[in-house]
């Protein structure tokens, strides 16, 4: 506890579950540093706080709807995870490779293009996308996988997708 493990980390340690480290927490009235750091923002309005990240040191924590606090650079790590691990299956999904001349080595540089911009919900290359992978796949269903040269290319009208490209489905 004075390593400011979590009850998680603790039950790890001891191979015990999280209920039963609780449980001995309470009754002998100890309090972990995340239980401290509850209690001292209960009656906080701002909703930041500068604290001690474990990763990051002291850095800006934001209040959570639970009433804990997170590392707001943690966070945004965890989001970027996401973001990319749902791109990653997509990708696969989509043939892992550009549907006109097969670049497949970086997928940041591959891009989804809709064939039919009228059905388009929204842009699952954008910045800030914050989908389900349900509502991504399903938007992913009305594109092609283009890398971002040949994506640039059918933009400006250079290059057209074949009858066969055209249909993603």
């Amino acid at each position: 506890m004075e390593s400011g493990a979590s009850i998680a980390e603790i039950a790890e340690t001891l191979q015990r579950g999280t209920n039963s480290v609780r449980h001995w927490l309470r009754r002998y009235e100890l309090d972990t540093a995340g239980t401290i750091r509850r209690r001292a923002a209960s009656g906080l309005t701002t909703g930041t706080e500068l604290m001690v990240c474990r990763y990051y040191g002291l850095t800006e924590f934001r209040l959570t709807s639970q009433g804990g606090f997170r590392c707001l650079r943690c966070r945004a790590e965890a989001v970027t995870r996401r973001r990319r691990k749902v791109k990653a299956i997509l990708v696969a999904e989509a043939g892992r490779a550009c549907a006109i001349c097969g670049y497949d080595r970086c997928p940041g540089a591959l891009h989804f293009h809709h064939v039919d911009p009228a059905v388009k919900r929204f842009e699952l290359s954008a910045e800030g996308f914050a989908r389900s992978i349900e509502r991504a796949r399903a938007e992913a269903s009305k594109c092609v996988l283009l890398c971002s040269n040949c994506h640039a290319e059918v933009e400006s009208g250079t290059v057209s997708l074949s009858g066969e490209l055209a249909d993603p489905g």
